[in-house]
């Protein structure tokens, strides 16, 4: 058992610390006195974040004031206004109403207390309560139906306009732990007015489909036959871990960052830096996830509004989940306590909501000289940071993984369960696959956006900023030039302005975009940089028109490039909760500003598309998603060539053999 090191409470020591216990209770007590107070609610709270140019200032000495951005919503009458506090003052320096009763609308993100408000309201409305009795339900029956609050999209409805509202789906369970996802009442669909407490619309379509009733818990309690043939793996760190905490602030190896976190992204790393010999150099100033939409193929009652945007309108972060030793992490670990705010401005702690460890991952790099008999080879260890959130009926874990060759990664990683569909006895299912009897899962796709404001060497400082280029491979026709026609060439062109930057992957030509510093040369001569590395990734395939398309426009390409605006923080816009559309990148990018040797962000949008099977339920193994940032030309060698070889490591073989014996050998290990 390895020792597990939290940070219980921490101070605020830097500018880009998230806000303390203490500094969420002032910053939500000013504003409570300038409203309702019985009435006010708080979906975010979080810092207001200095920039890097503010930032910059702190080498001049200067201090900066701590501020706290606080939406509260008033739940009598559905104002919502947004206050940035001055936590040093104390005082509201700005207070901005939220316009969602004009077009295009939106809302603040979906509370948890709003879940149990929407259950109650649907199972005190008569109709539902008579679409049950159709479905051959009791009202004790009745009292266990599970329903799920989901946010309903906008069609453009009258009832949606400016409204604060959810769409709910129910599932039929026998006991409180009942897997309801294997039990759909397919054909009824409640749609809630939050702030009326009431159903202001109902489905019940015909005709009725049953109920499937056959059990597929997942409970380890409910396990009949488990494997009994799996030999303990014990992660050992008898030194400790590689890495130094100091508050919020993380090195390891050669790398430097802070962690931050916010209720709509979750885990946040600044000021991302590797140190470069006797330099240590900035690469990203600010890396998160902003957004993540997941629309649904299904254009049937119960799914053709399905398209939850699970940042924007529910919060990763107010989402995550409380990480436990041996199962979302193993070895030795270091969690970071996180100080949140619950929908009444009551300061919380989500404990062990950040994962901090370190991991083998196989070979950094290899080779045996047969001609003298030379064998070098070192082992790569990454730095792994990560946090799980649990939206509703699906678990998302979002993984950053440091090299020690400056590779930088990001990992995300999609279980927990399928939405379902009732299908009836003898049917097949038309918008999905088949996963049980009489049970669907309609096909859909899952989009996450990280928005990576970046930094190569200092860029978008005094002294120019960063550019970025497209490249990909052409063959070289036949020719003097190209004899024997082996020869291809790397074409290469930089992306001036936003518009030109709005592009597709590809993967026929290797495309690939490369975020350089051009008023810096490396040690040939040429502009550092990093390279994105986009993995296979499907694009949105709702039709150019439909709401979702518009809505999710973030979705219809891979990568995205603006010059940094601190108004422009989320792919989707600031508010994508029943919001018409049209907001986010599609409307930064309008402006064309140049993105040329400047202080650029770097959206990469990428994802997966499911079509589900039998091998999806009753729990969905993990699927996996995710790119990568590699140094081009950052580095004037391997970067993990100065790793040492461990020669104490040893292989074992099976029955503990010491290595060496029966043809086992040593292992070097990266230290």
């Amino acid at each position: 058992m390895q020792d597990i090191a939290a940070a219980p409470a921490i101070a605020a020591v830097h500018p880009l610390d998230p806000l303390t216990s203490e500094e969420i209770a002032a910053a939500c007590n000013l504003v409570r006195a300038c409203a309702a107070a019985d009435s006010c609610r708080f979906p975010i709270v979080r810092l207001e974040e200095p920039t890097k140019a503010e930032l910059a200032a702190l080498d001049g000495g200067q201090t900066l004031p701590r501020r706290a951005f606080v939406v509260s919503l008033d739940v009598q009458n559905g104002e919502s206004v947004e206050h940035v506090v001055d936590l040093g003052e104390p005082s509201i320096v700005s207070r901005k109403p939220v316009p969602n009763q004009e077009a295009p609308y939106g809302q603040p993100p979906v509370m948890l207390e709003e879940f149990f408000r929407c259950e109650a309201a649907v199972k005190a409305d008569p109709g539902w309560r008579k679409a049950m009795h159709r479905r051959g339900l009791t009202d004790k029956d009745i009292e266990l139906v599970q329903v799920d609050p989901f946010s309903s999209g906008f069609f453009d409805l009258p009832f949606e306009r400016g409204a604060r509202i959810v769409r709910a789906v129910s599932f039929f369970r026998e006991h409180p732990q009942d897997n309801g996802y294997a039990h759909p009442i397919e054909g009824v669909v409640a749609v809630v007015d939050l702030i009326a407490g009431k159903v202001i619309d109902l489905t019940d379509a015909d005709p009725v489909i049953p109920i499937p009733r056959k059990k597929r818990n997942y409970g380890a309690h409910e396990m009949t036959a488990p494997r009994t043939d799996i030999k303990p793996l014990n992660i050992e760190q008898p030194q400790g871990p590689s890495f130094t905490v100091d508050g919020w602030k993380v090195d390891w190896q050669k790398w430097s960052f802070r962690v931050g976190f916010t209720p709509r992204e979750g885990l946040v790393l600044h000021q991302l830096s590797y140190q470069d010999g006797a330099r240590k150099r900035a690469i990203i100033h600010r890396a998160s996830v902003t957004e993540m939409v997941v629309p649904y193929a299904d254009p049937t009652a119960n799914h053709f509004w399905k398209s939850a945007f699970d940042a924007g309108e529910y919060g990763l972060g107010m989402l995550a989940n409380a990480l436990e030793l041996g199962c979302d992490c193993l070895g030795n670990i270091h969690y970071f306590d996180v100080p949140a705010a619950d929908s009444k401005g009551e300061p919380f702690v989500m404990k062990n909501a950040i994962c901090m460890h370190e991991e083998d991952y196989g070979i950094l790099w290899k080779h045996y000289e047969f001609r003298n008999g030379l064998f070098e080879v070192r082992r790569s260890r990454r730095l792994v940071i990560s946090f799980f959130a649990t939206v509703g009926n699906y678990d998302y874990g979002f993984y950053w993984y440091l090299y020690q060759d400056g590779t930088i990664q990001l990992e995300c990683k999609l279980t927990g369960i399928i939405q379902t569909a009732a299908v009836a006895p003898g049917a097949t299912y038309p918008w999905g696959g088949m996963v049980d009897d009489d049970l669907g899962g309609p096909t859909h796709q899952h989009f996450f956006n990280v928005r990576l404001h970046m930094d190569i060497d200092g860029g978008g400082n005094d002294g120019g900023g960063n550019t970025v280029s497209e490249h990909e491979f052409v063959p070289r026709p036949w020719g003097r030039d190209n004899p024997h026609g082996n020869a291809f060439d790397t074409t290469s062109r930089v992306l001036s302005r936003e518009r030109d930057a709005a592009r597709i992957a590809n993967g026929e030509t290797g495309r690939y975009w490369k975020i350089s510093n051009p008023n810096v040369k490396n040690s040939v001569g040429a502009s550092p940089g990093y390279k994105l590395v986009v993995n296979p990734s499907p694009l949105m395939l709702a039709q150019e028109g439909s709401f979702v398309r518009s809505r999710g426009g973030f979705a219809t390409r891979h990568v995205w490039v603006t010059p940094f605006d601190p108004a422009e923080k989320y792919a989707s816009g600031d508010y994508p909760n029943v919001h018409a559309g049209g907001d986010g990148l599609p409307r930064y990018i309008q402006q064309n500003r140049p993105i040329e040797n400047t202080d650029i962000v770097v959206w990469h949008s990428f994802g997966h598309t499911h079509v589900c099977k039998p091998e999806d339920f009753p729990v969905m193994p993990v699927e996996y998603a995710g790119f990568a940032l590699k140094p081009v030309g950052f580095f004037a060698a391997n970067a993990g060539f100065d790793i040492a070889p461990d020669r104490n490591a040893k292989s074992v073989l099976s029955g503990d053999t010491p290595a060496g014996a029966a043809g086992g050998g040593s292992c070097c290990h990266g230290s």
